[in-house]
Parts: structure tokens; C-alpha cells; sequence
């Protein structure tokens, strides 16, 4: 059976947005790993340049790439 500890979880701002580009594709495609509220739990997803400029903005994303 699992134990469980009564250890709290660090705090999350959900508002906080991070995106980390890994690829720039020679097909247009741009690979970003994209996060909220902890930069260290990510999913990796791809778009179109474009879609992605606009995806970023939409979100307000602080850039850990730059």
C-alpha cells in the first residue's frame, strides 16, 4: 500500500506561462516545450511559425529560449 506524507507542494502561479524553443524546422514548423506555472514541467508541442507567434502572445509567455 502507498504511504503518503504530509510533505505541502511548492506553490503555483498559474498565471505564469514558459515556453522554450527547441527547433526551428526548415518546413515552417517551430518544436517549443510549453509549461505553466513551473518551467520544469513541460509538454513538448509543435506549430506553424505563425500559429505559434500568435500562440505566445495569446498566452503572455515569459521566453526561456532568449
Amino acid at each position: 500500500m502507498p504511504q503518503t506524507t504530509d510533505t505541502p507542494l511548492p506553490a503555483v502561479d498559474t498565471s505564469l506561462r514558459f515556453v522554450r524553443v527547441i527547433e526551428r524546422r526548415a518546413d515552417g514548423l517551430v518544436a517549443f516545450e510549453f509549461s505553466i506555472g513551473w518551467p520544469e514541467l513541460a509538454v513538448e508541442l509543435m506549430l506553424p511559425a505563425p500559429a505559434f507567434e500568435a500562440f505566445c502572445a495569446n498566452n503572455r509567455v515569459q521566453r526561456l529560449d532568449t
